[in-house]
């Protein structure tokens, strides 16, 4: 079968592998559409690790691809609650079930946490296996390129939900890509009545806009703590920062309210600094989620009856032969871009 295969740094080649085989408690998934995140990115451009995963052992190559989508083909012996044929959208988070964290069922906190297609073969691929827990059945009504938008939505849904917003607030959103895009979403479903969104892309900005964005600001002007004070009348309730940059934290921390709250959703490439008598001054929180936990469901339901419109976010569609040039190198360079999905065979 096809696969899309990191080597090393900008390294990642379409080659021909065996399709890989089921084991017990195993779902064989043919793939339809699967998404490049910015952790694809960020693998693509710094290479995967060279020591192995404590809970998978794999070494590169790996086969990338975390959000993806596509009808089960063949079910382990003991897999009795799926059946073949069901169309699915994948769960990829791989965890122990032993530490502090899994025993609380906070398994996306987990120890030895890690992804499939980051630390396991993944959807960038004609086939994948996942574990049965993995899977979540898709409704008739939700299609495959909306199925593989399920996981990243699933990034911005839990930090949202796992916010102090209320229905009424002003929030403002700090990074236009993708998960700041379906940040945007899930605020707008959760009741925040305004949605001040800043980014340094323009085209960017043009589709926050067209997803509900009362207002957006160009990331590169000098005065957006100011107007952002100036629109809300004090300053938002959340700040969700979705760039992961040292100027995006520091303004978001200088644009809550008082009592209002800082989530970071994005990962972090480095350290940043925080100024806490802003903090200590506004009585305000600084926070974070990683990944997500028992969502999936909700959010299937959600796209299914329409309110989330998570299609709305995909910019292109092409084939896993051209995912070099016309997916992760125009994400890089074409700021238009927000979800580029990849189709795996022909």
């Amino acid at each position: 079968m096809k696969a899309a295969r990191l080597y090393g740094s900008q390294d990642l080649r379409v080659v021909d592998i065996p399709e890989p085989s089921v084991s017990s408690h195993q779902v064989k998934v043919k793939v339809e559409w699967a998404g490049i995140c910015g952790s694809d990115l960020h693998e693509f451009s710094h290479g995967p690790s060279a020591d192995p995963h404590p809970l998978t052992g794999q070494l590169p190559p790996i086969t990338l691809g975390h959000e993806f989508s596509g009808t089960i083909v063949e079910l382990a012996d003991d897999v009795t609650n799926l059946k073949v044929g069901e169309r699915v959208a994948i769960e990829p988070l791989i965890h122990c079930g032993e530490c502090y964290a899994c025993k609380r069922g906070h398994y996306n906190q987990c120890s030895k946490v890690g992804f499939v297609g980051l630390n396991r073969d993944g959807g960038f691929a004609e086939y994948v296996v996942v574990e049965e827990q993995m899977v979540h059945q898709l409704p008739d009504n939700v299609s495959f390129e909306e199925g593989a938008l399920v996981e990243p939505t699933a990034v911005s849904f839990y930090a949202v939900r796992e916010s102090q917003l209320k229905p009424g607030d002003s929030v403002a959103i700090f990074g236009a890509g993708p998960i700041g895009l379906l940040t945007l979403l899930s605020v707008k479903a959760a009741g925040a009545t305004k949605i001040i969104v800043v980014d340094v892309s323009e085209e960017r900005l043009k589709k926050a806009e067209e997803l509900g964005a009362t207002t957006t600001i160009n990331g590169m002007d000098d005065n957006i703590v100011l107007t952002i004070h100036e629109l809300t009348g004090g300053g938002v309730s959340v700040a969700y920062e979705c760039a992961g940059v040292q100027p995006t934290m520091t303004n978001a921390v200088a644009s809550v309210k008082q009592g209002g709250q800082v989530m970071a959703i994005a990962v972090f490439a480095k350290p940043v600094s925080i100024d806490m008598g802003q903090l200590l001054f506004k009585g305000a929180d600084v926070t974070s989620r990683l990944a997500y936990r028992h969502v999936f469901p909700e959010i299937i339901d959600m796209i299914s009856t329409g309110r989330l419109d998570v299609k709305s976010v995909i910019t292109s569609n092409i084939h896993i032969e051209d995912i070099v040039e016309e997916g992760f190198n125009q994400l890089f360079t074409d700021k238009k871009q927000a979800k580029i999905l990849v189709k795996p065979y022909k």
